[in-house]
Order: C-alpha cells, then sequence, then structure tokens
C-alpha cells in the first residue's frame, strides 16, 4: 500500500512518537516466499567512500532531492550540477514514458498535465484496474492481511473468493500480524487525534499573532517571523514549528487522521468487499478485461506527488521542478487505501509494456501475496521486454532479510528480474540521520538509497506538499533514470541501472542510526547493496562515458 506522509514523528510535549501508518509488515509471507540467494550479479564501480556531514539548517530546502551535497552542502542527487555542467546547451534526444502504478494523478495540475501520456489509439491517459465499467471507483480497500484472515476465518467477503486456507501454523501467524496491524493502526489514529486537538488550539492563536486570515494560510514562515507577546504565543509558536519541522503540518495531519480513520474502518474489516464496484472475477487472477479509464480516481494525492518527483514540468516559473526535462506519465491506477490486489499489479505491469513504457515506478508494498505468481509472469514479461522497474523498499524501519515487502526481486521458484532496483529513503539531514527512520533496509535486498524525506512535490488542486516516505525515494531514482534515457537512448535498462548503482555517492563507512532504532549505530554500507545515495553527476558522466563506448543499433 502507500503509505502516509508522515513517517516518524517524536514530539518532545508528551506525545508518543508515532511509525508510519501503513500496512506493510515484517512477519513472514505465505509460501509464496523463498531464501534467496545474493542479488549482487555484476561488480561495482567502487568509489571512495565519504563522509556526508549533519546539514545544520533548520528545514529542507525547498528542493533538496535536486541539490549536490559538495557545492549546496545538502546530500541532494547532484541533478541540478548535472544539467547545469555536464548537459548545459545539450538538448535531450528522446521522451521516456514513466509509466506510474499508483492511486491517481491530477490530470488537471499546471505541473503536470504538459507531460501526461496520451495514448494515440484511445487518447486515454492510462488505465484504472479499480474501477467498474458504470465509472463508479474503489477507494478504501482491505488490507492484504485482512484478505488472508478472512480465508482462516470464513470472512469471504474480504476474501473475495479466494479458497479457505486450512493450514493451521499459516493462520496462527496471520492472526498475529492482523492483530498487530489493528494495535499499531489505533495507536496511530489516537497519536493523529492528538496532534489534530493540539493544532485546533495552537492555529488561531497564531493566525491571530502572525495577522492571517486563513489557517491555510498560516505557514512555517510566517510563524517563525512572530514575536511572541504572551508565554502562550510562545509555547504556540514554539510547538508549531517542532510540529512543522517534522512534516507535520495541519493539511497532512488532517488528511492523514481521514485516511487512518477510514482503514481503521474499512481496511481491517474481514465483511468488507468493496471488489464489487469492479466487478471482475477476482478468483481469476488472468483476468484482464476489467476496470475504466479514470485515472484520477476520488484520491490522486500520492500520485501526483510521485509525478511530480520524477518530471513536474521544468523552467515554467511554477510550483516545483521534477528530475527528467523530457518525460510523459502513464498513470495506472491500482493503489487503493489500503492494500493493492496482485491480480491488479500484474495486469498494471502488463499495460505498462504493451504500452510502450520504458519505466515502470511502483511506490507500494504489502507483507502478502497470494497470487504472486501471477505478479512473477508480469515482471518476468516487462523484464523481457527491457523495461527498468523501480520499487520503494516500505516504511517500516525494517531488515528486508528478515521480512517482505511485495512485490519483490525475488521470484517464487527462483531468480531475479535484471531490470529492478529496489529503493531506501535518505534524509536531507546528513550526518547519523542519514538513513531516513522509517526506511526499511537489506545489505542483499536493497539496491541503494535516495531522498525519501520533507520532498516537496504537486498534490491535487494545483497545490504542493513535504511528504516522506520510500515512496518519494523510488520517483527520485526513476525520475534520474528517465534523465539518463534522455541524454543516451543507445542505453538499455540493464545499461541505467549498472550506471546508477555504480554511481552512487558512497557513504559506506559512514555510521548512521540505524532505521527502525533510536540509538544504534551502524555503517550505511550495511543496509543496501551499493552503501550509497544516488547521484546524477556520476551517473550522467559514467553514461557518457558507456555511450560512446557503445555501437549504435
Amino acid at each position: 500500500m502507500r503509505s502516509l506522509p508522515l513517517s516518524l514523528l517524536a514530539l518532545s510535549f508528551g506525545l508518543a512518537a508515532c511509525g508510519a501508518p501503513s500496512s506493510v509488515a515484517t512477519s513472514p509471507a505465505p509460501s509464496t516466499a523463498v531464501s534467496a540467494p545474493p542479488r549482487r550479479s555484476e561488480p561495482l564501480v567502487a568509489s571512495p567512500a565519504r563522509q556526508l556531514p549533519a546539514v545544520t539548517l533548520a528545514e529542507a530546502p525547498k528542493n533538496w532531492q535536486l541539490l549536490d551535497e559538495s557545492t549546496d552542502n545538502v546530500p541532494g542527487i547532484s541533478s541540478e550540477r548535472a544539467m547545469k555542467e555536464l548537459l548545459a546547451g545539450k538538448q535531450p534526444k528522446r521522451t521516456v514514458l514513466v509509466a506510474i502504478i499508483d492511486n491517481g494523478i491530477d490530470t488537471a495540475h499546471v505541473d503536470l498535465k504538459a507531460n501526461l501520456w496520451t495514448d494515440p489509439n484511445t487518447r486515454l491517459h492510462g488505465w484504472n484496474f479499480i474501477g467498474g465499467k458504470d465509472g463508479k471507483d474503489v477507494n478504501f480497500d482491505t488490507f492484504e492481511v485482512t484478505r488472508q484472515y478472512a480465508r482462516c476465518h470464513g470472512g469471504k467477503a474480504a476474501a473475495g473468493g479466494a479458497p479457505v486456507l486450512t493450514d493451521t501454523a499459516l493462520c496462527a501467524q496471520i492472526d498475529a500480524d492482523y492483530n498487530k496491524q489493528r494495535t499499531e493502526l489505533e495507536s496511530n489514529v489516537g497519536t493523529y487525534r492528538q496532534i489534530n486537538d493540539v493544532y485546533s488550539k495552537i492555529v488561531p492563536l497564531l493566525q491571530k499573532a502572525a495577522h492571517v486570515s486563513t489557517a491555510d494560510s498560516l505557514t512555517a514562515d510566517r510563524v517563525r517571523a512572530v514575536v511572541p507577546a504572551s508565554p502562550m504565543e510562545t509555547q504556540a509558536r514554539q510547538i508549531y514549528l517542532e510540529l512543522a519541522s517534522e512534516g507535520a503540518t495541519p493539511a497532512v495531519i488532517a488528511d492523514g487522521l481521514t485516511t487512518l480513520e477510514g482503514q481503521l474502518k474499512y481496511s481491517l474489516n474481514p465483511d468488507y468487499n468493496p471488489r464489487t464496484i469492479v466487478g471482475d472475477n477476482y478468483a481469476d487472477p488472468n483476468q484482464r478485461d476489467y476496470g475504466n479509464s479514470d485515472v484520477m480516481g476520488p484520491d490522486a494525492k500520492h500520485g501526483s506527488h510521485v509525478a511530480g518527483i520524477i518530471g513536474a514540468v521544468r523552467g515554467n516559473g511554477i510550483g516545483i521542478d521534477g528530475i527528467a526535462p523530457a518525460v510523459k506519465f502513464m498513470m495506472i491506477r491500482t493503489v487503493p487505501n489500503g492494500d493493492e490486489r496482485d491480480k491488479d499489479v500484474a495486469n498494471a505491469i502488463r499495460y505498462a509494456a504493451d504500452h510502450g513504457a520504458q519505466i515502470i515506478s511502483m511506490s507500494f508494498g504489502k507483507p502478502y501475496s497470494p497470487y504472486k505468481a501471477a505478479v512473477d509472469d508480469a515482471v518476468k514479461y516487462a523484464d523481457a521486454k527491457g523495461i527498468l522497474m523501480v520499487h520503494a523498499a516500505g516504511n517500516d524501519g525494517a531488515d528486508l532479510a528478515n521480512g517482505k515487502n511485495f512485490p519483490t526481486a525475488t521470484y517464487a521458484a527462483g531468480g531475479h528480474p535484471t531490470n529492478w532496483i529496489e529503493v531506501g529513503a535518505s534524509s536531507w539531514k546528513g550526518g547519523d540521520s542519514l538513513a531516513a527512520t522509517f526506511s526499511n533496509y537489506g545489505q542483499q535486498q536493497v539496491d541503494v538509497f535516495a531522498p525519501g524525506v520533507d520532498i516537496l512535490s504537486t498534490i491535487p488542486g494545483n497545490q504542493y506538499e513535504r511528504d516522506s516516505g520510500t515512496s518519494m525515494a523510488a520517483p527520485v531514482v526513476s525520475g534520474l533514470a528517465a534523465l539518463l534515457m534522455d541524454f543516451y537512448p543507445t542505453l538499455s535498462a540493464a545499461d541505467i541501472k549498472k550506471i546508477i548503482m555504480s554511481s552512487v555517492t558512497n557513504a559506506s563507512t559512514q555510521m548512521v542510526i540505524k532505521p527502525g532504532s533510536k540509538t544504534e549505530r551502524v555503517p550505511f554500507g550495511t543496509l543496501s547493496i551499493t552503501g550509497g545515495i544516488v547521484n546524477a553527476y556520476n551517473a550522467v558522466k559514467m553514461a557518457q562515458q558507456l555511450s560512446n563506448e557503445k555501437p549504435r543499433p
């Protein structure tokens, strides 16, 4: 599933820290999971390890993911430096098509609409596999663990016609995961309600002090400029700025609370089944002729944010600049508020492959995959077509060597896709906070890290918002891949993957706080295969060299 933007919020005024509200767990998966050999299959070009010092700024720069550590003192991916120093005066040689498998996209957003892909035959911008032929759409759906729980306990609605599970040990594990999910979600709802209540008290006070008429007009800069006239204003100012520094704006908290409460009501309900809206034969994983053309859906916030990171229109003086200068988005709506379903994921990957995508960006995940074989077949199909697949590692602060975040780069029958990159999230704060506290990791399961904390990007209604998650880190890598493909069209997906992994900013020896821990420090190199942060400047230089060496077809 897509995670809420707030990942881990430590509040100094007494609220407990809250983990990312997500259904991604670290428990063992059903029998579809297999122990996998290491995925390191080719030598990496080793660069000297560097130390990325702590950043002294009070908050992340607007476009920090594009910045360069050596020139801007922020550990971004150096894409702006690459554009200015290495690609200045050069024009992209093609426009790259990126398929975004997500919850929808705002087709009218001023920073996105020019880059929407349109199918020349149907005039559609993509497809919606969680909608019905009558135009209705799924919003909330169950978690996958809820669907498996229903299979164990006869909850036919959520199970959707899937066969009953009779494996006692497996059902015991599913029960434990289901109960853990409910406990965590109830705790997160309580924390968000507390924060929301705090905001209801301090925002009116700060509005008056900052001389703004609406709560929406209250920004961190305006609150920072307030000169408190009373102890209450002093405390309100301090709390607001502390929350804002963690990405917990009033809008983020309100939206997050709405999503969490909906998940508590629907996503953990074994008798809830929105699949009747879709109208497919859910028990048939090979069925493909269902859905509708509504690529926006009822909640396009997450997909719009992902799209903006990859390729919001550059140089238009509006909002933000995406990473790739010549890109088109194909939106494939597959991810509800809840967990995506394997059947839809498989069909989304096939749709992207059949309609010419060069990159598939996937910012979702779940701990169970009952129809993994169908997803594996789709991944093999895309891999054989030379499509680069980029997937977010998940937001549980967990070691993926001990858990799963499906889809994975390991086939149930053994083996791995060639053109797959698994992405963890890094923070702008550098130093021992270089790894995002929420990011999943794995020395043989995660390929690279990329910026994923406080990323400003597009959201519906021509608006912009900072969000955090590996959901943001994956499109950073997708954007970098598209940038390379823009200028070096002779390079294959396998070439692009090798370049991205070989050109990282090597921080392997840097001691960082281990994700999911408050104090434990580990070498950054133990968290991924490369031990580094993706680096566009290095990647462009390497792509230029490889392109010169590679004969044109």
